[in-house]
C-alpha cells in the first residue's frame, strides 16, 4: 500500500510515497489483468486502442483532440481533477492527428494514467481539506504536462516524477522486460547491466523499441530505471541468475 508524508511544498496536506517497485507491482498488475480479461492472455505490446480503452476505464472522460495551445506549445497532456468523481483527461490533438507521433501518443496515454490512477487520492485530500486551509481557488487542481517531462521529471516535481515513472512501466512492465534483456545481455555474454553507448546497449534499446513500441528515450529511460543500463560495468547481480 502506499504511504503518506508532508508535502513540504505546502501544495498538499500530504504527498504520496511510492517506491518504485510499487509502482512496476501495480502497473503490471493492472496490465495483466486488462489483458486477460480482453484476450485471455497476456501479450506485448500493449496496442494504442488498448491503452486508450484502459485509459477510458479509469478516467471520467478522454479527450483526444484538446486543443492545449493556451497552456504552452509544449503541453501535450493534462489531467483535471474535481471533487467526488475521477479526473478528466486531455491529450493534445497534434498527437492524434499525426500518426508519426503515436509513440509520443502512447506515453502520453500512459503518463496521464499515472496521474488518474495514483493521484485522485492527492487531489481528494486537497478538496477535503478545511476551507481556508488550502484553498482550491489558489491551487491549480490540474497536471499540466508537458513534452520533455513526460518520461522524466526531476524528483522534485514528484507528482510529474511518478506519472513518468508510471508511463515506463505501464507500456514496459517489469518482468517481461526484465526476462526479454537479460537474455539478450547474456547472448552478449553480459551478466549485469549494459554500459550506454555499446553494441549490446544499443541493440538493448533497439529490442525494446520493437518489443513494446516506444521510442529510443522512453526505452533508455527504463533501462537505466530498472539498472540495466549504466554508464560503467557493474557486478553480475541484476537478473537473480547464475
Amino acid at each position: 500500500m502506499p504511504s503518506w508524508i508532508a508535502d513540504s511544498s505546502g501544495r498538499f496536506p500530504q504527498r504520496l510515497y511510492l517506491r518504485t517497485p510499487e509502482i512496476d507491482r501495480d502497473c503490471e498488475m493492472v496490465v495483466s489483468e486488462f489483458l486477460l480479461r480482453r484476450h485471455g492472455v497476456v501479450r506485448y505490446p500493449l496496442s494504442t486502442a488498448e491503452l486508450t480503452v484502459l485509459v477510458e476505464e479509469h478516467a471520467n472522460s478522454l479527450d483526444q483532440y484538446a486543443d492545449l495551445s493556451a497552456e504552452g506549445d509544449d503541453v501535450e497532456g493534462m489531467t483535471c481533477f474535481q471533487p467526488g468523481g475521477r479526473p478528466d483527461v486531455l491529450i493534445s490533438k497534434h498527437l492524434t492527428n499525426q500518426p508519426h507521433r503515436e509513440n509520443r501518443l502512447r506515453t502520453t496515454l500512459a503518463h496521464e494514467f499515472g496521474h488518474v490512477f495514483y493521484h485522485r487520492a492527492v487531489y481528494d485530500q486537497l478538496f477535503a481539506a478545511p476551507p481556508g486551509l488550502f484553498p482550491t481557488s489558489a491551487v491549480d487542481t490540474r497536471t499540466v504536462c508537458k513534452r520533455d517531462t513526460m518520461v522524466q521529471a526531476g524528483e522534485g516535481d514528484w507528482l510529474e516524477w511518478q506519472a513518468g515513472y508510471v508511463c515506463g512501466a505501464l507500456l514496459m512492465p517489469v518482468t517481461a522486460i526484465r526476462r526479454l534483456i537479460a537474455d539478450l545481455l547474456m547472448g552478449h555474454g553480459i551478466h549485469g547491466a549494459a554500459v550506454a553507448g555499446t553494441p549490446a546497449a544499443r541493440a538493448a534499446e533497439t529490442r525494446i523499441m520493437e518489443e513494446f513500441l516506444v521510442s529510443a528515450d522512453a526505452a533508455r529511460v527504463r533501462l537505466r530505471r530498472l539498472s540495466l543500463l549504466s554508464d560503467t560495468a557493474g557486478p553480475p547481480t541484476l537478473f537473480d541468475r547464475p
